[in-house]
């Protein structure tokens, strides 16, 4: 756990000093010793360490005068005062100056090895939490339109209806639950009340509920302190933790369990919890959107899922329409999704054929707007023109899948013959569509009906673009 960590050790007493050094080797530390605030400087500047432990009295430089200079050059740098002189005043001008933690002389090791363990996962938190705003900033710099209103495609009624609500919304903090099949984007459209909204400049965070275990959920919602469980080797701050003053965006609501409702809904209603394995309460202020490809409504009629919670979830509600109910947005897609992955292909494609947008139009789009994308990048990679032809569609969109078409004539033989996995992996992707169809989205009934488990299906859905 330790092992790529760096200590710098600044104590003019050499026994003091061999003795610290021996108990952080004993935690499995890199351990550099200097005799002088002077020459610890200087080992600072050369290989800079992840904790500094100083002695207050020293001769030509003082610790005081160590953790001056040290923040000067790295104003993060974390700092341990040891000191033979503990009194109050010293402790107070030591955390003024910036040290992380003060020790009073004499100590035993297994204080010692508390305390630096402790100011090491502070440095690990920090690093976590500049991280996630490091990757906030980089999605708000680089990714802005993406993420936008103006990316939601569509010109459809039920989709001017659905961005006239976004506009509406996203000013108020009410919690937002956008309910549509899989792949009709609901990630974007809950991106885009973010970006439209007053936090704008704060995290978006998102957790998919579906795809995690109950235990694994709690824990990432919540965050848990070191020691809670089997692998907990160090507190890890949750995303609601994470979401403060920000979004937490809530895919796949609808597969919770009912013992993760009733924690939610406490969050929900009194704005705090604790981590797992932990006593400290945590208040925080995050803006909660939720989605689900359930029916939530017919869940609560069920007793599988908790009116109250259904409630507090559906203060404002957003219904994604799916593609086949607006298929005049089909070319609006396709053009954008063109223009979008020229790069990505390294192709240079004008446009497509009304031949093949036609084809592109008959098709019933089971997996929505997300395979929309998939299949245009598949069409993009296969053209060998200026624009996209009927040759360059998947064959069960050309007509030559197994789906009322006799086995013997998707197999050409001579300049077009196909391989035995091609027609294989075509026969399951249509098996994986129609049951994706039958269960109008929900991927724990898709498995159901095709009789594998739910890895199993997502496996197969990412390996096909259907999601």
């Amino acid at each position: 756990m330790n092992g790529n960590k760096r200590v710098l050790v600044i104590e003019d007493n050499d026994t003091m000093r061999e003795g610290i050094v021996k108990t952080l080797e004993k935690m499995d530390l890199q351990v550099v010793a200097a005799r002088s605030g002077r020459d610890g400087l200087d080992a600072w500047r050369a290989n800079r360490a992840d904790v500094v432990i100083t002695d207050y009295k020293m001769e030509g430089m003082d610790g005081l005068e160590v953790i001056r200079a040290v923040r000067e050059l790295d104003d993060s740098a974390l700092i341990i005062m040891i000191t033979a002189f503990g009194t109050i005043e010293t402790a107070v001008s030591a955390m003024k100056e910036g040290a992380a933690d003060f020790i009073t002389k004499p100590f035993p090791p297994d204080v010692l090895r508390v305390r630096v363990q402790r100011v090491l996962e502070m440095g690990d938190m920090r690093r976590e939490q500049e991280r996630l705003r490091e990757t906030n900033r980089m999605l708000t710099a680089e990714h802005a339109a993406e993420r936008g209103l103006d990316d939601v495609v569509g010109k459809s009624e039920k989709m001017n209806r659905v961005m006239e609500t976004v506009r509406k919304v996203a000013g108020a903090d009410s919690s937002v639950l956008i309910m549509g099949e899989s792949g009709t984007g609901k990630e974007l459209v809950a991106h885009a009340v973010h970006k439209l909204s007053p936090r704008a400049n704060g995290p978006f965070i998102r957790v998919n509920c579906g795809a995690l275990t109950e235990t694994l959920l709690e824990s990432e919602l919540f965050g848990h302190e070191k020691g809670s469980f089997t692998g907990a080797i160090k507190r890890k701050l949750g995303r609601f933790e994470l979401a403060d003053r920000g979004t937490l965006f809530l895919d796949e609501i609808g597969e919770i369990s009912p013992a993760m409702q009733v924690k939610l809904l406490r969050v929900l209603q009194e704005r705090e919890f604790e981590r797992v394995g932990g006593e400290e309460t945590i208040r925080v202020d995050a803006r909660i959107i939720a989605a689900t490809n359930r029916d939530l409504k017919k869940e609560v009629e069920a007793g599988k899922f908790r009116e109250d919670l259904f409630y507090r979830l559906h203060i404002v509600p957003i219904r994604l329409p799916p593609l086949r109910e607006r298929k005049e947005d089909i070319p609006l897609l396709v053009n954008y999704f063109i223009t979008r992955l020229r790069e990505r292909t390294h192709k240079q494609i004008a446009g497509i054929s009304p031949e093949a947008m036609a084809r592109l139009q008959d098709y019933h789009w089971p997996g929505n707007v997300r395979e929309v994308q998939n299949i245009v990048e598949h069409m993009m990679v296969f053209c060998e023109g200026a624009r996209i032809e009927i040759r360059d569609l998947p064959p069960f969109i050309r007509g030559e899948e197994t789906g009322g078409v006799k086995v013997e004539e998707m197999v050409k033989l001579g300049e077009e013959d196909i391989p035995l996995d091609r027609i294989l992996e075509d026969l399951e992707r249509q098996l994986i569509l129609k049951a994706f169809e039958k269960a109008r989205g929900v991927k724990t009934e898709t498995a159901r009906i095709l009789g594998i488990k739910p890895s199993a299906l997502y496996y197969k859905l990412e390996k096909y673009g259907i999601i």
